[in-house]
């Protein structure tokens, strides 16, 4: 089975409710992403100094999938029933979103 690497670079609509968007990623919508399956983790970062113009979060999500296209797919769907719950924010502002196939790895 073929490992992936997707990263969501994203910021908060509005800065002065950061942290209702940081409690909101990480209790709600990385567990939601996660339940979609092939989704084995997810990962958040903050660029402490991020430049005008530049995502201030990512998010990387790792991925077991042979069918990359069909992972993604059911992502969307389940992202798709999880709006329809109300369970995304109007906070989210997606700056890109790129995936990408493990071609080596390497641990110490």
């Amino acid at each position: 089975m073929a490992k992936w690497l997707l990263i969501a670079k994203t910021n908060c609509a509005d800065a002065a409710r950061e942290t209702e968007f940081n409690e909101w990623y990480d209790k709600i919508h990385l567990p939601d992403v996660l339940e979609t399956p092939g989704f084995i983790k997810a990962t958040r970062y903050e660029d402490t100094k991020p430049l005008e113009g530049e995502a201030k979060f990512i998010a990387t999500y790792e991925i077991e999938a042979d069918n990359i296209d069909e992972a993604m797919e059911t992502l969307e769907n389940n992202i798709d029933k999880k709006r329809a719950k109300g369970r995304m924010s109007e906070l989210l502002e997606l700056v890109s979103l790129c995936t990408y196939r493990q071609v080596s790895s390497l641990s110490k």
